[in-house]
């Protein structure tokens, strides 16, 4: 049956009249949320009833309120303790919870399983007492100068010969910030690894020394330095001003060797039988080859060469050697333990930030080489480990691969005990990396109580590189860096052990030995042992990698090395 026009026009009027009803309830119910939003937000497209400006006011309420929360949570915490667990000379895959089939480190990957494991965590320069000062000041030896053996660099002022030694005031290490600004009790156990040594009533509450040997008599009893170690720890905990919060750092020889003994690595008796029936695997660079595309400059007479001969030239030598280093490791490990479980029956273990990390890495026959000092990755990655009461439930037994380094240690331990980083200090509190909402609400927070009470830290974020279109960073509030400088100064003479820097990307790594004015670029991808250098490589690509970091290297070892309150 047709309809008659007018019958269609008053079909059409009421449909329309229905249309514009829907439409206006709808503008009605937007504006709502949107009435003091920017001009323009009504055109956005709405979801649910809601539009988009709705969602993003109602989120940042929510995060605002969040965050309002945890920090309302941290003013009422009562004063975190600091544990930190400083091995020696152990690299990063040296812990089972690494991946490592044969080591036994028990204790340290079930922290492991119950924190963050941080698996490119970096040394800035790797040797022990550089990365010792770097700890205690949380700056680059750019900028702290204790180069070599408490003696310092020799600088030429007015003529003159200086010896420059730990240019860091005695009051501003990390010890003391927390003894003097913080009110917490300090204590060093183990290795100090500073020959200028640190004003005592300053730094410390509680300080013990002992490096350079694996077993002594003291007092009629023959100790093992790790069982001194421990002991010293549990003594302090027993002793201490229970009043007050504790920092202890508990810096383990092990597992070092003794240098100039042919024995190297001297575990307890008790784990001999450890590691007894394994083989370990011979790293797939501790070949000739691998040696042989050293720099020509990497002569017999290298430290780190001599030092493979007295572990690793033989393949028993490298076995025997090997076991007694993992026996070492797996010592440490069981001290943690004792430590951990005697936190435990205080109560204190919920209340304990516990850090476990190392001072460089250690090559164990890689490049045909031992010991450390260089750029490589065997020497340059440490393990790092972060058990913290303030850590959310997601982050729990992660591993995280942001590329972390011992001079965040620092603001990282300050911050915890509610202080902020120095203006010379150049690293940056990596709980953010963990905490409620991970790094960007943790950025929004900090900006957030700046705008109401102004912080101290004055530092500056560096531009990102020019090449990468900004991937290439020292970081920024809402992102972590993914590039850093390296440097290690030349030991005594440059054929001994001679001079590295380097700019460490993930993908690409650039390598410069001053003393020879010699490059190297390694893709880290394709290359992951460091094997094929590409300084003459034809590729285009190539060459113009090696110009973009030879550039941005200039830059970061330049700041690294001025006065600038910066992160690095």
């Amino acid at each position: 049956m047709s309809v008659s026009l007018p019958i269609k026009l008053v079909l059409f009027i009421v449909v329309l009249a229905a249309t514009l009803v829907i439409a206006l309830y709808h503008v009605h119910q937007a504006t709502q949320f949107t009435a003091a939003g920017p001009k323009g937000e009504l055109d956005l497209p709405v979801e649910n009833g809601m539009d988009n400006s709705a969602r993003r006011i109602l989120t940042d309420k929510k995060a605002a309120t969040e965050m309002e929360e945890v920090e309302e949570i941290e003013e009422k915490r009562v004063p975190m303790n600091i544990l930190l667990l400083y091995a020696d000379d152990w690299r990063h895959d040296t812990l089972g919870a690494a991946g490592n089939p044969i080591v036994k480190t028990p204790v340290l990957d079930a922290l492991a399983a119950e924190g963050v494991r941080f698996s490119e965590n970096c040394v800035t320069t790797s040797i022990c007492w550089v990365s010792r000062a770097t700890l205690y000041s949380g700056q680059y030896l750019a900028r702290h100068h204790f180069e070599m053996l408490g003696k310092g660099r020799t600088i030429t002022i007015n003529g003159t010969a200086v010896r420059m030694g730990l240019e860091v005031s005695h009051n501003e290490t990390v010890y003391s910030l927390l003894k003097q600004k913080a009110g917490y009790t300090t204590a060093h156990v183990g290795k100090l690894g500073l020959w200028v040594g640190l004003d005592r009533k300053l730094n410390f509450d509680f300080f013990v020394d002992d490096d350079g040997w694996h077993f002594r008599k003291i007092r009629g009893k023959m100790w093992h330095i790790t069982e001194k170690n421990t002991a010293d720890a549990l003594r302090f905990l027993a002793d201490r001003d229970k009043s007050k919060p504790f920092f202890m750092n508990v810096a383990y020889f092990a597992t070092h060797a003794v240098d100039g003994d042919k024995r190297q690595y001297m575990p307890q008796n008790s784990s001999m039988l450890m590691y007894e029936n394994d083989t370990i695997p011979i790293p797939a660079t501790a070949t000739e080859e691998a040696w042989n595309k050293m720099p020509p400059f990497f002569e017999e007479y290298n430290e780190g060469r001599n030092r493979w001969r007295w572990r690793f030239d033989t393949p028993e030598k490298h076995q025997s050697m090997m076991k007694n280093y993992y026996r070492m490791a797996s010592e440490v490990d069981r001290s943690v333990g004792t430590i951990i479980n005697q936190l435990a029956e205080e109560g204190q273990l919920n209340n304990t930030l516990i850090i476990f990390t190392t001072d460089n890495g250690n090559f164990h026959a890689e490049h045909g080489l031992a010991d450390k000092w260089y750029p490589h990755q065997e020497s340059i990655r440490v393990p790092l480990i972060i058990k913290d009461p303030r850590m959310s439930p997601e982050f729990k037994g992660t591993v995280n691969d942001d590329l972390t380094l011992n001079i965040d240690l620092t603001a990282t331990i300050l911050a915890a005990a509610g202080m902020e980083p120095l203006p010379a200090m150049m690293g940056r509190d990596m709980s953010v990396l963990y905490r409620k909402g991970g790094l960007k609400a943790a950025a929004t927070a900090q900006a957030r109580r700046k705008a109401i009470v102004p912080t101290p830290d004055k530092r500056q974020y560096p531009d990102p590189a020019s090449d990468g279109d900004g991937k290439y960073h020292s970081g920024s509030e809402y992102s972590w860096r993914t590039e850093f400088f390296y440097e290690h100064p030349m030991h005594s003479n440059p054929q001994y052990i001679p001079a590295s820097e380097a700019l460490v990307r993930k993908d690409y790594k650039y390598f410069y030995w001053p003393n020879f004015k010699y490059e190297q670029l390694f893709d880290m991808k394709s290359d992951p042992g460091e094997m094929n250098d590409l300084f003459n490589s034809t590729n285009p690509f190539h060459q113009q990698k090696l110009k973009d970091m030879r550039k941005r290297f200039v830059e970061l070892k330049m700041m690294a090395h001025s006065d600038l309150a910066i992160i690095l």
